[in-house]
C-alpha cells in the first residue's frame, strides 16, 4: 500500500516486531501504534519514511536505542516514544531539537539534552589533564574550603539558635501524589474527545479517561480563557491537596503549565446525584436517599468540624454530590470553596454560587460561613425527597421550595415524591412519619438568622437515628 498516507493501529493487542519494510510507505504522513504490545527495536529505517509528520509509538514495549536516522525526517512535527524500554542517547538534530521532554518520558534509560528532562549522557572527555589542574582544580579547592568554613558558621550559629527556642515539627506532611502529565492525560482521554465528555461547569469541562496503568479518572479541565478559572484551579488544589474523608471526593493528581490546567481526580461510575433524581432511567428509593443524605452530611461535618480550620464549600447542589459503585456520595467541585482562618465567617466582596441553593447572606450580603452550607444541605434535603428542584417553574414570587415545604407540614402527601410513598405502603405510618422528621430538620438547616441554624454534626446524628428507625423495622 505504498500510497497509504496515514496507518492508525493504536489501542489494539498487536505484538512482535515492527517490519522493516514499511520503509516501503514513502507517502506515509501519520503512523500510530500506541498502546499496543509491540516490541524489539525501532527500525533503523524509520528515516525512509521521508514525508513522516506524525510517529506515535508510546505504550509499548520497545527495547534498544531511538535511531538517529530519525534526525533526517525534516517534516516530523510530533514523535512521542513515552512507557517504553528505551535507553541511550536521545538524538538532538533535526526535528528533535522541537521537541519536549514529554516525547520521552517514562523509558528504562534515556539521556540527552537537559530540554528533554533525562539524565545527562556520558562523553569520553580525557583532556590536558596538567592544564585542568592548573586551570580549575586549584581556584575550586581554595573555593571550596572557603565555603566549608562559611558552612561550619552558620550551622554553629544555627544549633545556638535552636538551643534557645523550642523545635516545631510540622506533622501535617503532604500526601504524594503520583506525576501525570498533559501528553498522558490526553491519551488518557482520546484528546479530549466528545465520546469522553461526562460534565460540562461553568469554568470547565470534565473527562473520563484511562490511564497508561489501566485506572479510570475523571479529569476536570479549566478554560484558561476565563480568568475566574485560575483562580478556581488553585483554590481547588489548596483544599483538596490535605483533606482526606470516605465522602469527599478524591484527588489522584493535578497538571499545571502555562496554557493548561487540571485536576485529575477519582472516578465515579454512577455519576451525579442530580442525574439519579431527574433522569427516567435511574430511581432512588427511601433509604437509599437517606444514605446519601448521610454521607453528604459526614462530607460536611468532616469540612467544617474536623480539618484543621473549617471549609466552606460555597457551591453544594446535587450536580456536586457524585456517587461511586457502592453508591456512596462524594461531595466534589471545591473550585470556590473558602478556608476559614482563625474565624467562624468571612465577609467576601464577590458572591459565586448557584441560585437556589445559596443562603440569603451569602447572595446578598458575600458573607460566607459554615452556615452557608448548611443552608445549601437544607435545600437539597428537601429537593432529593420532594423532587423538585429550588428553580422549578412551579416557585414564583413569593412561593418557594422551603415556604412550599413548611406550609405543607400538615398534609404531606402533597409534596412528598410520589414515588416514595402510597397509603398502599405496608410501612407506610412509618415513612410519613420520618418524612416529617426529614422536613423538619430540612427547615432547621435553613431558618433565619443563621445563627439559629442547626450544626452538621447534630444533623448527622438526627439521620442516622430516623435510618436506624426504618431499618429495625425492616429487619426479622
Amino acid at each position: 500500500m505504498k500510497s497509504l498516507l496515514v496507518l492508525d493501529l493504536s489501542k489494539n493487542q498487536f505484538s512482535g516486531n515492527i517490519p522493516s519494510t514499511i520503509s516501503l510507505l514513502q507517502n506515509l504522513l501519520q503512523l500510530y501504534l500506541s498502546h499496543n504490545k509491540l516490541q524489539g527495536h525501532m527500525p533503523p529505517n524509520f528515516g525512509a519514511l521521508v514525508s513522516l509528520e506524525y510517529l506515535d509509538l508510546s505504550g509499548n514495549n520497545f527495547s534498544g536505542t531511538i535511531p538517529t536516522s530519525l534526525e533526517a525526517l525534516k517534516y516530523l512535527k510530533y514523535l512521542n516514544v513515552s512507557f517504553n524500554k528505551l535507553q541511550g542517547e536521545i538524538p538532538n538534530r533535526g526535528p528533535f531539537a522541537n521537541f519536549t521532554a514529554e516525547s520521552f518520558i517514562s523509558n528504562l534509560a534515556l539521556c540527552g539534552a537537559p530540554q528533554f528532562q533525562v539524565m545527562a549522557c556520558e562523553k569520553d572527555t580525557r583532556r590536558n589533564t596538567k592544564s585542568l589542574l592548573l586551570k580549575c582544580i586549584v581556584p575550586l579547592s581554595v573555593s571550596l574550603s572557603t565555603m566549608i568554613l562559611v558552612v561550619l558558621f552558620i550551622l554553629w550559629k544555627r544549633r545556638q539558635t535552636e538551643s534557645e527556642s523550642p523545635v516545631q515539627v510540622d506533622l501535617l506532611l503532604p500526601r504524594m501524589h503520583r506525576l501525570i502529565s498533559h501528553q498522558e492525560l490526553l491519551y488518557a482521554t482520546s484528546y479530549f474527545g466528545e465520546e469522553n465528555l461526562i460534565g460540562k461547569g461553568s469554568l470547565g469541562m470534565v473527562y473520563k479517561g484511562v490511564l497508561s496503568d489501566g485506572l479510570i479518572v475523571a479529569v476536570k479541565v479549566f478554560n484558561l480563557e476565563l480568568h475566574a478559572a485560575f483562580k478556581s484551579f488553585e483554590v481547588e488544589c489548596e483544599v483538596m491537596r490535605n483533606i482526606r474523608h470516605r465522602n469527599l471526593a478524591k484527588i489522584i493528581s493535578s497538571c499545571s503549565n502555562l496554557d493548561f490546567k487540571a485536576l485529575v481526580l477519582e472516578y465515579m461510575p454512577k455519576e451525579s446525584l442530580e442525574k439519579w433524581l431527574y433522569s427516567h432511567n435511574y430511581c432512588l428509593d427511601f433509604i437509599q436517599r437517606l444514605k446519601i443524605m448521610i454521607d453528604v452530611a459526614s462530607g460536611l461535618e468532616y469540612l467544617h468540624h474536623d480539618y484543621s480550620n473549617p471549609v466552606v464549600h460555597c457551591d453544594l447542589k446535587p450536580s456536586n454530590v457524585l456517587l461511586d459503585d457502592d453508591m456512596v456520595a462524594h461531595i466534589s467541585d471545591f473550585g470556590i470553596a473558602k478556608l476559614l482562618m482563625g474565624s467562624e465567617f468571612m465577609k467576601r466582596t464577590k458572591t459565586l454560587g448557584t441560585i437556589g441553593y445559596m443562603a440569603p447572606e451569602y447572595g446578598s450580603e458575600g458573607i460566607v460561613s459554615t452556615k452557608c452550607d448548611t443552608y445549601s444541605y437544607g435545600i437539597i434535603l428537601m429537593e432529593i425527597f420532594v423532587r423538585k428542584k429550588p428553580t422549578d417553574e412551579m416557585f414564583v414570587e413569593e412561593l418557594t421550595l422551603k415556604s412550599w415545604v413548611e406550609s405543607s407540614a400538615n398534609n404531606i402527601m402533597e409534596v412528598i415524591d410520589a414515588n416514595l410513598l402510597t397509603e398502599e405502603d405496608e410501612s407506610f405510618a412509618l415513612k410519613q412519619a420520618c418524612f416529617s422528621s426529614i422536613m423538619t430538620l430540612a427547615l432547621d438547616c435553613t431558618i433565619e438568622p443563621p445563627e439559629k441554624r442547626i450544626n452538621m454534626k447534630d444533623v448527622v446524628a438526627r439521620l442516622k437515628k430516623i435510618l436506624n428507625q426504618i431499618v429495625d423495622v425492616r429487619t426479622p
